[in-house]
């Protein structure tokens, strides 16, 4: 089989639009912005950045050499724990496009650090890095833990099974508000469930809910 041209190869992966596990940049003039989507990406399924591409997927190409040491930078300086990638360069019509590959982080949360030096953790959902929930942040807490754990059945955990029978997802405050609970005690309950496959995240007019899987 043929191989693809470094314009094919491109042409089709800009071909498939921004997604999941690929993004476009036009160009890096912020490495905090760049850590955003690695944390994003090593939290989800992994995936993909192209640099030098606008969102239109129109090929402007990268202008510095510079762009590739804030990818670095984004990767090494910006992102706890730091993120592995993988960095080519391909030529479309004499113009550069880096590709950044980014895998799934074995050991989760990966943080991306704010202005403020704020260690934040994202998720990919569709095409946008999304500012991961406490309840995920405890899903990734309890999985790292070494040991199994058994889940007690009380009315607490009737009561969440029951509140979620519903057609209509669940959010967060109101389950509190039903279940009279804290809100540490509802993250770590829901967190639970998600881990045992009971329960899901969906996200539905730019909020988190949780509903029977």
């Amino acid at each position: 089989m043929k191989p693809f041209t470094d314009s094919e190869y491109v042409q089709g992966l800009i071909a498939k639009g921004e997604h999941q596990q690929q993004d476009f940049k036009y160009e890096i003039s912020d490495a905090r912005k760049i850590a955003r989507t690695f944390s994003a990406f090593a939290n989800t399924k992994g995936g993909q950045l192209l640099i030098g591409v606008k969102d239109n997927g129109k090929i402007a190409g990268v202008r510095s050499e510079e762009e590739a040491y804030m990818i670095e930078a984004a990767a090494d300086m910006y992102c706890f724990p730091k993120v592995e990638y993988t960095l080519k360069t391909y030529t479309v019509s004499n113009k550069q496009v880096l590709i950044a590959e980014i895998c799934e982080s074995e050991l989760k949360p990966v943080y991306a650090k704010d202005e403020s030096s704020k260690l934040l953790a994202y998720v990919r959902i569709d095409d946008e890095n999304i500012l991961a929930t406490p309840v995920q942040l405890r899903v990734w807490q309890q999985e790292a833990k070494a040991t199994g754990e058994l889940i007690t059945f009380t009315e607490r955990e009737d009561l969440l099974l029951k509140l979620l029978e519903g057609e209509t997802p669940l959010s967060l405050n109101r389950y509190c508000r039903k279940a009279g609970i804290s809100r540490r005690a509802a993250e770590h309950l829901l967190a639970k469930f998600i881990r045992f496959g009971i329960v899901e995240q969906v996200f539905e007019n730019r909020r988190f809910l949780f509903k029977m899987k």
